[in-house]
């Protein structure tokens, strides 16, 4: 049967959470529209209310409204499907249908309204993101600080060639002027 990985977004935290729904879970998903409305409870979270926002297929095209059926390749603006180019700019993409079925592969949500337990606390997001910011801090210290130590380096050897270059000219100015 059917398994989809949903992305969930949360406007008012800007903060996105993913999970992976399968059979029975997935079941009140299918055959449900972009812009429907979905009750959390059917997803296993309790007092949220969900809106399908998109979604994209096992081979990664997007789903865009107002398509019929599975794929189909079409010329379009700057929307969903086409970041878009040159002003007026028109191109030829696949994407997939608005429905959803057991070929779509990701769906994403908007969190319309929150249930009484936050989303952070569902999945476990406070340790993962704590994880995420020391690494990023301690990627971060390493680079800036070799770098750093690089320049300074560079900048005393110029000085002492440029140095060194104007000794050994002196002596054939001298040389020159002799004759």
């Amino acid at each position: 049967m059917a398994s989809f990985k949903i992305n969930i977004g949360n406007p008012k935290t800007k903060k996105c959470y993913k999970t992976e729904v399968k059979e029975q879970q997935a079941a009140p998903l299918m055959g449900l529209n972009i812009g429907e409305k979905i009750e959390g409870s059917k997803l296993g979270m309790d007092g949220y209310e969900f809106q399908i926002t998109g979604g994209t297929d096992y081979s990664g095209f997007p789903m865009r409204r107002g398509i019929l059926g599975e794929r189909k390749r079409i010329v379009i603006y700057k929307s969903s499907g086409f970041k878009g180019g040159l002003k007026g700019m028109k191109k030829r993409k696949t994407v997939c249908g608005h429905k959803i079925n057991d070929k779509i592969s990701a769906i994403n949500l908007k969190v319309l309204k929150e249930g009484s337990k936050k989303l952070s606390d569902l999945f476990g997001g406070k340790a993962e993101e704590a994880k995420q910011e020391e690494k990023k801090e301690v990627k971060e210290e390493k680079p800036k600080e070799a770098v750093k130590e690089e320049k300074p380096e560079a900048k005393e050897q110029k000085p002492e060639e440029k140095k060194e270059a104007k000794q050994e000219q002196k002596p054939e100015q001298r040389k020159e002027e002799q004759k």
